[in-house]
């Protein structure tokens, strides 16, 4: 048998079904973040939430301020990676959606021990728990210890 008469390593009806199936997923999956569905599991119900504004400061450190009475929180000075991570992209977010800075964060503690940061302006939604203990505790400081209670273990 020649190579020009060899007989091709898959069926052709199986090639075309393969990338028929493939085609149908990428449209299905497409159409349903066009439609918003995410398959996240919404938090449970809120037990607190504070709202912050970020600022940085000439001198490179992070002002955290409570939105609600302007009392200055925290001067995060220092290399401060995943504060600085988070807020990153936060701020990514609002350039896109042209959202300034001045609008606060919301930082929400949930009864199922999920802690999330959101950005009510353009609906972005971290989920900082997912991230650790350890860096979920950089925004926990914030939160009135009055909610933390029953709901963060040590």
């Amino acid at each position: 048998m020649t190579a020009a008469t060899a007989s091709p390593a898959f069926p052709r009806r199986v090639v075309q079904a393969a990338v028929a199936m493939l085609a149908a997923v990428l449209l299905l999956i497409g159409g349903l973040r066009l439609t918003g569905w995410s398959p996240a599991v919404e938090p449970g119900r809120v037990v607190g939430e504070r709202s912050l504004r970020f600022s940085d400061r000439p001198d490179g450190s992070v002002a955290v301020m409570d939105a609600d009475s302007g009392m200055l929180l925290s001067v995060m000075s220092g290399e401060q990676g995943f504060l600085r991570g988070v807020l990153r992209s936060l701020a990514r977010d609002r350039r896109q959606q042209g959202v300034g800075a001045e609008p606060p964060y919301t930082l929400r503690l949930h009864e199922d021990g999920r802690f999330v940061i959101e950005d009510p302006r353009t609906g972005t939604r971290i989920d900082l728990a997912s991230f650790g203990p350890d860096n979920a505790a950089v925004f926990l400081r914030w939160m009135p210890s009055s909610t933390l209670s029953g709901v963060i273990k040590p």
